[in-house]
């Protein structure tokens, strides 16, 4: 029986890069930072403090897991800008995003009210974008998606 989810992949172009952005702007911590095997295979794993359960592998694309063909094709969506990595919570988004803008976090939009929480999206080093989101104890019914798109 599956029980949680323990680790999540995250697309990047540069792990000591990606490394950076997400350790010395976003505050998340190195869980793991080693090389695997013979072919030298590189595992970055990274998360929040308050949820030691959960891991983000930094992995580029490439050998051992994808052939050098899909691995050009995955590099050039990333730098494109087109894939979502998923979403962080917070529990002040307009904080979070004047200190994230400050340390050159890329925004994509600014926060704004959602039918779920206030959500800003941003983007990560390799162009990757992200929800940060404070969600409200419970949806609110009175917000129309119309009044959410900026």
């Amino acid at each position: 029986m599956i029980t949680k989810l323990g680790l999540a992949t995250v697309w990047v172009l540069d792990q000591d890069a990606a490394k950076a952005f997400f350790t010395e702007k976003l505050g998340l911590e190195v869980r793991d930072d080693m090389t695997l095997g013979e072919g030298g295979m590189r595992w970055v794993t990274l998360g929040a403090k308050q949820q030691p359960d959960l891991s983000l592998a930094l992995m580029v694309p490439g050998p051992p897991t994808m052939d050098p063909g899909s691995a050009e094709q995955m590099k050039a969506l990333i730098a494109k800008g087109v894939l979502g990595a998923g979403a962080f919570t917070t529990d002040d988004c307009q904080g979070d995003y004047e200190r994230l803008s400050a340390q050159g976090v890329e925004f994509v939009h600014a926060p704004e009210k959602r039918p779920y929480g206030i959500e800003a999206v941003f983007r990560d080093d390799s162009g990757c974008w992200y929800s940060l989101t404070q969600p409200f104890e419970k949806l609110d019914e009175t917000a129309s998606w119309g009044d959410c798109v900026s």
